[in-house]
């Protein structure tokens, strides 16, 4: 390539890069590029290779490094932040200098260290408050207890009532409001102090309006059940029932007479077979039963029945049936009939005559066990079999599958088997043990409890264990509320243990407690069951929270007020509730008064919720609260604090600050002829505040001499020099609310003086009237600069030079 083509590129070249307006001319010479090569490599090799990206990432968006550095550097926080050092004491004004910024700055570290220390302990209160939530619901989840922990298979999740009904329609489905009228009438009566009706009686009443047998069954059991000797109040009803041989007597008494039913039944379905004749009594009651189940068989042929017949019918079914009718009576006198060859068992059935519900004489319990050892185990009629273990408490493990056809016949030997003192000299039977079989042993699964759930009930309730049974009943929407209100009806008879902390599951083992014995949160299960319908039916709510005002929380508090308080924050109907402050400042009746005669205090209630209002920022409902409660302290107080928020801001419908100054108003209606048992103080904040909301209502209006008249009189800004050190002295005399609102009413007043000045200057005939005004109007607004520059009040934002700037606009 000759010179002239690479001359005339050189010359392209030049002219593209000075049509470019991106990037400036570059005149250099190959010795200056060279120079400036070797200087940027020179700073490269120094700085090194982070540096180096460094400086082209940064130079490329155009920052100089070089330069930041050098900034940084002469940087330093400790003159800013850190202690000065002392100075010699000579030195006055360096001392005193030195004084006040360590005064600054540890006012500035204290209000660091206690803002970082507020917002620790809000996050830790935030996070205590999710926990908490999530461990009740955990709790509910789970049936078993904080101290040992039941096998979580032998029970599903805890449903979780439905809470997304809100309208105005009751939630209750027909039953539960059934029951929840009896819950009414009853809690009526005990706070009208009249006697106690039986509250099993009562539900069962209610049942059988369901027309559901299953219910009816359940319902009759507790009425069995519940028929013993009341336990006193100061014992613990699980050691109680641990001791007490009624709850086996009772158990047995309805399994046997549940059987005579049943033979009547089946009698009478069959009477023409049955041949049912002479005087009625249990032994031709048996004697028609037994001869209808064995009537295709040919009694002298039957393989496994022995010892001949009574009146043509088996010796061992008569006695077997008489016996699991519970007539001892009629087993002996069939006994008797049967001949000789039945010595030693007639003697011990003429002592169980003798003595019903006593313990027999041991010998006589011997010498029939050595017979079952010795012949009656392998003889081949069963029913001979059944009834020497059942008189004789003999070979406990034996099911007697022949015999025991159903699940009431099986749990009726084994209560028959049951002896409440031990024989060091045989194999027995206890309650505990037959308790453990039921529950632990065999199980739900054994029972088909899912399907069946009413029968794993009556097996559970039969041998003494309501609070598993109403538990694991509670879990099923069929049968939730009958669940819910026999565990009402045995606690008001003290026959339900608690846990020692309502903290605990529904479902809980106490350590010290016996074997396999469970305690029931009934406080749970009460709130489980109510949150269903609490926000749609509040007065039915109020009526089952009731049941809990004998018990206390973790803190100490009525567990009933704490419910209502719960109600009340989730409802919001503090009317209904509480009802309403009149004019008269007479607190009309609310739903709780019901309760005035059981010591329920309504004004505590609405104490408590206030308070826990205030906790929540809520202190609007705060102030509602502690009116109710005839706290005018806490209502002033609150009612200051949020006008001080709002009481500069302009007046529109359905804001906070226009339901802030009804509230006052009517407060100074109902207060000004009452005896104010509040701090004087608050009353004269409470009323400075009242005043400023009816001077910014004129100012915002722009009616200008009523809001000037306001302040002529409240005296809390000089509208003259003159005024000055008084407003000045009256300022540190005022509380906290008031303070805060100081700016803004400087603000305020300022700005009607300069509308007032500016309409003044606008005209054209000034007198000497006029001239008066505008001095007047200067002096005004010096006043109220050299106020908020007074004033030990740091005034925020640019109030200052907002006021320095409109005063010299006067001037």
């Amino acid at each position: 390539m000759d010179f002239s083509a690479l001359l005339q590129q050189a010359q392209k070249l030049t002219h593209e890069t000075q049509v470019s307006d991106d990037l400036p001319r570059v005149e250099r010479t190959l010795p200056q590029v060279l120079q400036a090569t070797q200087e940027l490599h020179s700073r490269v090799s120094q700085t090194g290779a982070q540096d180096m990206q460094a400086h082209i990432l940064l130079g490329h968006k155009g920052i100089d490094l070089p330069k930041i550095s050098q900034k940084l550097e002469t940087l330093s926080s400790r003159k800013t932040f850190e202690p000065l050092d002392p100075i010699s004491t000579t030195d006055i004004q360096s001392f005193l200098r030195n004084e006040k910024e360590n005064a600054i700055l540890s006012v500035i570290e204290e209000v660091h260290k206690n803002s970082y220390q507020a917002a620790q302990n809000q996050k830790w209160e935030h996070t205590m408050n999710d926990w908490k939530l999530e461990k009740v619901k955990l709790m509910n989840a789970l049936i078993g207890p904080s101290q040992n922990w039941i096998d979580i298979r032998k029970g599903p999740e805890q449903t979780i009532l439905n809470e997304s009904t809100f309208g105005g329609r009751s939630s209750l489905n027909n039953q539960e409001m059934a029951y929840a009228r009896e819950v009414y009438e009853y809690n009526k009566l005990v706070n009208e102090g009249a006697m106690r009706p039986s509250l099993v009686q009562r539900f069962a009443q209610v049942a059988e309006s369901f027309n559901d047998s299953k219910v009816n069954d359940i319902w009759e059991i507790m009425k069995y059940m519940t028929n013993v000797t009341p336990s006193p109040r100061t014992q613990d009803p699980l050691r109680a029932r641990c001791t007490q041989a009624q709850f086996i007597e009772q158990a047995k008494r309805y399994l046997e007479n549940r059987y005579k039913l049943f033979m009547q039944t089946v009698i009478s379905e069959h009477l023409r077979d049955a041949q049912r004749g002479g005087i009625p009594s249990v032994l031709n009651l048996v004697g028609s039963f037994v001869g209808l189940k064995f009537a295709n068989q040919n009694n002298s042929t039957f393989i496994g029945l022995q010892d001949g017949h009574v009146e043509g019918k088996p010796l061992w079914p008569m006695v077997y049936y008489c016996l699991r009718c519970g007539d001892i009576n009629s087993a002996l006198k069939c006994m008797q009939m049967a001949g000789p060859g039945h010595d030693d068992f007639i003697a011990i059935l003429e002592e169980k005559c003798r003595k019903p519900g006593q313990k027999i004489n041991p010998k006589l319990e011997l010498q029939i066990r050595m017979q079952y050892k010795r012949q009656i185990r392998n003889a081949i009629d069963p029913y001979k079999r059944a009834v020497y273990c059942i008189i004789g408490c003999c070979d406990i493990q034996e099911q007697h599958p022949e015999v025991a056809k159903s699940s009431d016949d099986f749990l009726w030997i084994q209560l028959s088997l049951i002896r409440p003192e031990s024989d060091e000299n045989s194999e027995h039977l206890t309650y505990s043990a037959l308790q453990a079989m039921i529950l632990e042993q065999y199980g739900e699964k054994h029972f088909n409890a899912n399907d069946q759930p009413h029968l794993y009930y009556q097996v559970l309730a039969l041998t003494g264990q309501f609070e598993a049974g109403i538990e694991f009943l509670a879990r099923f929407d069929k049968y939730r509320a009958h669940a819910v209100h026999i565990a009402l009806a045995m606690s008001e008879l003290h026959m339900i243990g608690g846990p020692r902390n309502l903290q605990e599951p529904l479902l809980s083992v106490d350590i010290e407690d016996p074997q396999p014995m469970r305690r029931l949160n009934i406080a749970r299960l009460i709130m489980l069951y109510v949150k269903k319908f609490e926000i749609t039916d509040p007065a039915e709510a109020l009526q089952y929270f009731f049941f809990l005002r004998n018990l206390r929380d973790t803190e100490g508090r009525n567990l009933f007020l704490v419910c209502v308080s719960d109600l009340a924050i989730e409802c919001r109907d503090f009317d209904l509730l509480f009802g309403k402050m009149q004019r008269d400042g007479i607190r009309s009746r609310g739903l709780i008064d019901q309760f005035e005669s059981s010591h329920i205090d309504a004004k505590m209630a609405c104490e408590m919720i206030a308070e826990e209002f205030v906790k929540k920022g809520m202190f609007e409902d705060a102030i509602k609260l502690f009116d109710l409660a005839g706290n005018h302290e806490q209502a002033l107080r609150y009612t200051s604090i949020l006008l001080s928020q709002v009481v500069h801001q302009p007046s529109k419908a359905g804001s906070l600050r226009e339901r802030l100054q009804r509230m006052a108003l009517e407060f100074t209606e109902r207060y000004a002829g009452a005896e104010k048992n509040c701090d004087p103080q608050t009353w004269s904040t409470f009323s400075l505040l009242k005043e400023l909301v009816i001077f910014f209502d004129h100012y915002h209006n722009r009616n200008y001499q009523p809001a000037l008249e306001v302040l002529e009189r409240i005296k809390l800004v000089p509208l003259k020099m003159a005024d000055l050190e008084a407003c000045v002295h009256n300022f540190k005399r005022l509380g906290g609310e008031v303070c805060k609102v100081i700016p803004d009413l400087l603000l305020a007043t300022m700005d009607i003086a300069y509308n007032k000045y500016k309409v003044l200057k606008g005209k054209d005939d000034l007198n000497e009237l006029k001239l008066k005004q505008l001095n007047y109007l200067r002096e005004q607004a010096k006043a109220l600069t050299n106020m908020a520059a007074t004033v030990p009040y740091r005034m925020p934002g640019d109030t200052n030079n907002r006021l320095v700037q409109t005063e010299i606009l006067m001037h």
